[in-house]
C-alpha cells in the first residue's frame, strides 16, 4: 500500500553551501534539489516540492543579497 506523507520543512543554509549543493546535484532550483535528495534517500513515485519563502534559485539569492532583505 502506498502512503502519502505531507511535511512542512524549514532550514537555514549558507550561501556558499547552497551554491555547492545546487552544483553537486546539477539542479537549478532549491525545489529541484530537495526533490533529488528525497528521491535518492527514499525511492518515491511522486515528490512535490514548493518553496514558500526564501530564494528558489541562485539568481533570487543574489537579488536578495543585493537588496539586503
Amino acid at each position: 500500500m502506498d502512503v502519502k506523507i505531507k511535511i512542512n520543512l524549514e532550514f537555514s543554509v549558507s550561501g556558499s553551501a547552497l551554491e555547492d549543493a545546487l552544483a553537486d546535484y546539477d539542479e537549478l532550483t532549491v525545489e529541484g534539489l530537495i526533490q533529488e535528495v528525497l528521491d535518492k534517500a527514499v525511492a518515491c513515485d511522486e515528490i512535490s516540492v514548493k518553496v514558500q519563502d526564501g530564494p528558489n534559485t541562485l539568481e533570487a539569492y543574489d537579488e536578495q543579497l543585493s537588496t539586503g532583505s
